[in-house]
């Protein structure tokens, strides 16, 4: 049976070549007509889109959905030329003659698979590296957020041709599909599990992958952090689009002495965002299907019964598919929210005495996509940093190091392979072709066989020497 997607795949690969030859200014075209779709064409209908997948406030959106895609564009426009341009590099004495650079050039036919949870810059943040580094593109968003996903095939549609830039929809069959054929760069945001067989399926073929994945993200917090700012900044961390973010703060470490102080602070900062009645609250988002909101429940159902308290929410209501943000104490390190990515409104709090002993709780499990620390002494934050091992981490904050694209933003193993945002972006997309070019006579040709007493001896210099 020949694959439903082979012609579009055809006709892309057909293309690379002629995308891969524009100019930067010809990219910088393209990715301001993207933003002009954006920000102007099609802004409300984004909205509406988003409220109706996730009941995502407008104000979330420009600030999670919206300002990364722009602020992506932004940048890739503004360092376009620099990053397309021959970065040239030494040359060893030993190799006197010649000159040498790196040229970066498209990997080729390139596909990204795009998750539910933030549907909108997950599906177009990726896109703008590939654009920006010359790729034709099939993107495949999530069949789970129809709306935001009918919305981005109108804006894709308008802009490219099929075989620069496709959008795929469907579910897992087509994904399936698309993975059976050989692409030179798959990119793919999602759970570990699936990460796992995205990566097997693009190893048939040989193609580079970037996964960006997720896991459970710990936050730490001594007893010398500001626990009022510090549970101000978690609560929005973790409960912005009702936790269904995977750099979210997973699970809380605190000092023993201030976890009753930390409790309290987590309760006013909870009220304070979306009043004692969350689940009509306008500005909480809603999960964003039944089987993910039966999910939840039964992880909270699950600590309960392992002896967990129920410090603040645990209300839901499967109608409006809402749980309330809920912070749990007495946590066993064995209940599933403490084994499993938790990706919705459930915070576990696990307390410490020594930091030796948050550590070793972060170390038993896998490496995550983001690491937090909360305190005011450089020598704790010093040792959480060099005894752990994160994707990214941000000391004193949460969330926000992904908004910095002079950063490189992935995982680690379980959590992630590959760099993104900003030129690490563009450079996942990219191949760097070293280039060597000689302009006068090679010192190397004097070695050429046959091997004399002079060659010998030059080639003692060269080992010695150079």
């Amino acid at each position: 049976m020949s694959n439903p997607f082979q012609e579009l795949f055809d006709a892309q690969k057909a293309n690379q070549y002629a995308l891969a030859n524009t100019t930067a200014k010809e990219r910088i075209k393209k990715l301001e007509a993207l933003k002009k779709a954006i920000m102007v064409t099609y802004k409300e209908d984004i909205y509406k889109a988003l409220e109706a997948d996730l009941n995502k406030p407008r104000v979330e959106t420009d600030l999670t959905e919206l300002f990364p895609v722009i602020s992506e564009i932004k940048f890739a426009i503004k360092y376009m030329r620099t990053w397309v341009s021959n970065n040239y590099v030494k040359t060893p004495m030993s190799l006197l003659g010649a000159s040498s650079w790196i040229k970066y050039e498209p990997k080729g036919v390139s596909l990204i698979i795009a998750p539910w949870n933030f549907p909108f810059h997950l599906a177009l943040c990726p896109l703008v590296s590939a654009i920006a580094a010359g790729n034709t593109v099939v993107l495949k968003p999530s069949e789970m957020s129809p709306n935001v996903t009918d919305i981005i095939e109108k804006i894709i549609k308008d802009l490219f041709n099929e075989n620069e830039i496709a959008l795929v929809q469907g579910a897992v069959q087509e994904s399936t599909d698309l993975l059976k054929l050989p692409f030179n760069h798959v990119y793919f945001t999602g759970s570990p599990q699936v990460g796992k067989i995205v990566m097997a399926a693009a190893a048939k073929h040989l193609a580079s992958v970037t996964l960006e994945l997720g896991g459970k993200s710990p936050t730490i917090v001594d007893s010398s952090a500001s626990l009022k700012t510090a549970a101000k900044k978690i609560v929005w961390g973790r409960f912005a689009n009702a936790g269904q973010t995977c750099l979210a703060p997973d699970y809380v470490l605190v000092e023993q002495k201030v976890e009753k102080e930390f409790i309290g602070a987590l309760k006013n900062a909870i009220t304070d965002f979306f009043t004692e009645h969350p689940m009509q609250s306008e500005h909480y988002c809603k999960l964003i299907h039944e089987g993910h909101f039966d999910r939840m429940k039964g992880m909270l159902d699950d600590a309960v019964k392992s002896g967990a308290t129920v410090e603040i929410g645990g209300n839901s209501d499967k109608d409006i598919l809402r749980l309330e943000p809920t912070v749990l104490s007495n946590v066993t390190l064995v209940s599933r929210v403490m084994q499993e990515e938790i990706f919705g409104p459930l915070l576990p709090i696990v307390t410490f005495n020594t930091l030796e002993e948050a550590i070793e709780i972060i170390q038993s499990k896998e490496k995550p996509l983001g690491l937090y620390i909360y305190s005011s002494k450089n020598k704790n934050i010093k040792y959480l940093l060099d005894n752990t091992r994160a994707g990214s981490t941000c000391v004193n904050n949460n969330l926000i190091q992904y908004s910095n694209h002079y950063l490189p933003f992935g995982g680690s193993n379980n959590s992630g392979i590959g760099k993104v945002h900003g030129f690490y972006g563009f450079q996942e997309f990219s191949n760097a072709r070293s280039v060597m070019k000689q302009h006068t006579f090679g010192a190397i040709q004097l070695l050429f066989p046959p091997y004399n007493n002079f060659k010998k001896r030059l080639t003692e210099f060269t080992v010695k020497w150079f």
